[in-house]
């Protein structure tokens, strides 16, 4: 597996004094996605995304990824994944990774291509972004009645914080983890990217054939944007919890598909913005 973080040197600045020391930092690299898949005419490739990320499990990315984008549904839909080539830190191969489709899995690349006006990184309106989302076949978690407790939610950035490995070298890394109604962490990644450590996470569960998650709920390091909700929301996930801020397209999300939404989740105090009955 390629490292996580780099050792390099630093200056070290501290009043009027400096020193040079050895310090890590976390690797960022582009990963390109490529799907293989059949055609009237045959078989064909083509690129479907280039994220920044930091390298490890990549496979688990781009399933997680692919089913956020609903192009695939089912860990049976996929034949294979490999990177393109020899890992060698030279080639480049190990930044491309080729996912290639079952026989007879139809491909809509429209799908992707929405994805890329329903981040919240561009100015389209919450309307045309929710429009994309119900376009993908999301449907509404009202019926999910797991319940999870006060002390479960608190505890959880702790119990997240201690799996955070890079991080701890670095303190540069996101982190997502899915968790049981009994505060157990089924499944934890890390990544420069916070949408791709959702995507590790959610590739994790669905090789393992643990999708729709309607059991867990998701926990995130940083905020939680719409893209993230609607990450959770695909995986059947009811309850997303997050240490910072909702976005307000995260909470129109999360209210109309009856997912439950935690914010500023610290110490023994959070606040609730959508479905609370969950919580108990």
């Amino acid at each position: 597996m390629t490292a996580s973080s780099l050792a390099i040197q630093i200056d070290k600045v501290s009043g009027d004094s400096a020193k040079s020391q050895a310090d890590d930092v976390a690797v960022e690299e582009p990963l390109e996605i490529r799907l293989g898949y059949s055609t009237a005419s045959g078989r064909t490739a083509s690129s479907v995304s280039i994220t920044m990320r930091t390298p490890g499990y990549d496979a688990d990315l781009a399933r997680g990824f692919l089913f956020s984008e609903s192009i695939i549904r089912s860990a049976s839909d996929v034949a294979k994944i490999e990177h393109c080539g020899p890992p060698a830190a030279d080639s480049g191969n190990h930044n491309v990774i080729r996912v290639d489709l079952a026989a007879g899995v139809a491909v809509d690349l429209g799908r992707l291509q929405r994805h890329f006006y329903t981040t919240s990184s561009c100015g389209v309106c919450g309307k045309s972004s929710l429009d994309a989302l119900r376009m993908t076949g999301a449907e509404s978690l009202v019926d999910n009645h797991m319940r999870f407790s006060r002390d479960v939610l608190t505890a959880m950035p702790a119990a997240l914080r201690e799996q955070q490995l890079t991080f701890d070298q670095t303190g540069g890394l996101h982190a997502a983890a899915a968790f049981n109604a009994q505060g157990e962490i089924q499944v934890v990644h890390e990544d420069v990217g916070r949408h791709n450590a959702v995507d590790k996470v959610i590739g994790s569960l669905l090789a393992n054939n643990k999708l729709p998650a309607s059991d867990l709920a998701l926990m995130v390091s940083g905020r939680a944007s719409f893209e993230l909700m609607q990450k959770a929301l695909m995986a059947g996930m009811p309850l997303l919890a997050a240490v910072s801020a909702p976005s307000s397209l995260a909470v129109a999300l999360a209210k109309e598909f009856n997912v439950t939404l935690v914010g500023f989740l610290r110490g023994d105090t959070f606040n609730i913005y959508s479905a609370p009955e969950r919580i108990h």
